[in-house]
């Protein structure tokens, strides 16, 4: 199950998306998510599924690594979609089920096809762009912020970095299970609230593994002589070029489509 967790991983390229400025697929990320929230019916949710597919084909990630990403949060997903039947209104389908309605079955399957749509959609940030282009991309969207003495680039780098540790931190996880495996210890068999009392010694080691790695991670930047933003200089400039445009008018154009369905 931990190895099916893909969430902060970098899987390099050289298609359309990967050489898409990183600020304008953090802005294109958010664009999508506020038109995944105003969708109001699965019309919309079907030109989103084509949108993602035509995504799909031009990064050339694998559709496995896309279904890895669903199933770690299945659970999440079914629990949600579950709990929204109670939230349903009109005449039960069964008399024996007052509150099993059709309504309900529609929001919970509209509540999970969303979850869905945006666990994917939001997971082609991270698969497309390196943390390094990641952690300048947001430095330069927040940059307005320094006018009131935000700390910006620290902001940035630890957002970057808290998003590149979680696979090092699931490899971590899996080292440690598999030695308590070893030893005898049972995370398989049993209700929840045994699994959950057979997890504890799994994580003491974890969070100590995890503030050697921050401690190593901080000696490493000391000895580089980093400082932050004092002095600092940038590999690469990044500029906004035609194939920047043409991104940004796809969903834009998806974001109308969405308005129009809508109103329809």
């Amino acid at each position: 199950m931990l190895k099916d967790i893909t969430i902060g991983q970098y899987f390099p390229g050289d298609s359309f998306i990967h050489r898409l400025d990183p600020r304008i697929k953090i802005i294109l990320t958010l664009i999508y998510i506020v038109a995944l929230f105003l969708v109001r019916n699965f019309y919309g949710f079907l030109v989103a599924f084509v949108l993602l597919f035509a995504v799909t084909l031009i990064s050339r990630i694998s559709v496995k690594i896309i279904l890895k990403s669903i199933k770690p949060l299945l659970f999440i997903i079914l629990f949600t979609s579950v709990f929204n039947i109670f939230y349903g209104q009109g005449d039960s389908i069964f008399e024996s089920i007052p509150w099993l309605t059709w309504d309900g079955i529609e929001n919970a399957l509209f509540m999970a096809i969303r979850i869905i749509l945006l666990i994917v959609g939001t997971s082609f940030m991270t698969y497309t762009t390196s943390p390094v282009m990641l952690t300048d991309a947001i430095e330069r969207l927040m940059s307005p912020l320094k006018l009131i003495k935000v700390p910006v680039h620290e902001f940035a780098m630890m957002m970057t970095i808290a998003l590149r540790f979680i696979p090092t931190l699931i490899d971590e996880t899996e080292k440690i299970m598999n030695a308590q495996k070893a030893r005898g210890a049972d995370f398989e068999t049993g209700n929840i609230i045994r699994r959950a009392k057979a997890l504890i010694p799994i994580m003491i080691p974890l969070i100590i593994s995890a503030f050697r790695r921050a401690e190593e991670l901080a000696d490493a930047m000391e000895c580089r002589c980093y400082n932050g933003t004092i002095a600092r200089t940038r590999y690469k400039i990044y500029s906004l070029g035609f194939r920047d445009y043409i991104a940004l008018a796809v969903f834009v154009l998806f974001y109308a489509l969405i308005f129009i369905l809508n109103l329809l």
